[in-house]
């Protein structure tokens, strides 16, 4: 299951920035697509959680693996993420509920061992930065009293990150529970037929969170939302979603998943690199965008 997961986490960043992901290891291996291969990771989840369930792991392992790490839940959470990603609400909506949103589960790091997230950006504000207001456009604008944005940003009139890189020891999540709660939302609204009021009732848990109830202090504080067309709904779950999940690189997905217009990015997904091209003759195309 630990292998499972690190192995989910692989593919799945894979198929959120390429169009084809390879089978596997080895020479010239050969590349598949991305729903191929997150349907394959939603698969080997599967048999890591029945393993777990069959085989509780005990004490003794459990004390040997990294402090932090929820398993269950973190396999659940990523085969809700994968599952909504290929179009399959049922599942995500299942998986989801799963999920408990009380606990937490994190990369940790130490002096020895940095958060290298705020050893690249935080610790020097030269080599990437955030963009105000999270780089939501104009038409669909942060809300400025959203009390995640000064949790994310230093100050949200510059660039400089805070969140889970504000110093070099800060743990990174493999998963929000808000991301868990934006899954429902989406679930219900996209599914056939949409359910519009569920769907609004998961988004509000998000827009309405204080701090003090989320495991991770992430929270909006803001007042609920009355909307009542799908269109409507879903455009606030991009926009939630783009501020509670900042910094988890899932917003080019979500771009593409919302069909956000073109202007609001550089490509759909990346051309793949050259040493995957000079050493791999199966290497696919590079997209037109």
């Amino acid at each position: 299951a630990y292998a499972t997961l690190f192995k989910a986490l692989a593919v799945g960043d894979m198929a959120t920035f390429w169009e084809q992901v390879p089978t596997g290891t080895g020479q010239s291996i050969s590349f598949q697509t991305r729903a191929a291969a997150l349907t394959s990771i939603i698969s080997e989840i599967d048999g890591a959680l029945a393993a777990m369930t069959a085989n509780v792991p005990s004490a003794a392992v459990l004390a040997n693996l990294p402090a932090g790490i929820d398993l269950p839940n973190s396999l659940q959470a990523l085969k809700a993420r994968y599952s909504l990603m290929l179009g399959n609400y049922q599942a995500a909506l299942t998986a989801a509920n799963t999920v408990d949103l009380t606990k937490k589960s994190v990369f940790s790091f130490s002096l020895v061992n940095p958060n290298p997230i705020w050893e690249t950006v935080t610790s020097t504000n030269n080599v990437v930065a955030a963009t105000p207001y999270l780089g939501l456009p104009a038409s669909l604008p942060a809300d400025p009293a959203d009390k995640r944005l000064p949790f994310y940003l230093q100050n949200t009139s510059i660039s400089a990150t805070a969140g889970f890189a504000a110093t070099n020891i800060t743990s990174w999540p493999i998963y929000l529970p808000g991301e868990i709660t934006l899954i429902k939302a989406e679930a219900y609204a996209r599914m056939t037929p949409p359910d519009l009021n569920s769907a609004l009732t998961e988004l509000n848990k998000v827009i309405t969170k204080q701090r003090s109830v989320d495991p991770f202090g992430v929270g909006a504080e803001l007042p609920a939302v009355n909307l009542t067309t799908q269109q409507a709904i879903l455009d606030e779950i991009y926009r939630q979603r783009a501020i509670e999940l900042t910094q988890s690189g899932l917003r080019l997905e979500d771009m593409r998943r919302f069909n956000r217009p073109l202007s609001e990015r550089k490509r759909n997904f990346l051309p793949y690199p050259f040493q995957e091209r000079d050493n791999n003759p199966n290497t696919p195309p590079d997209p037109q965008f």
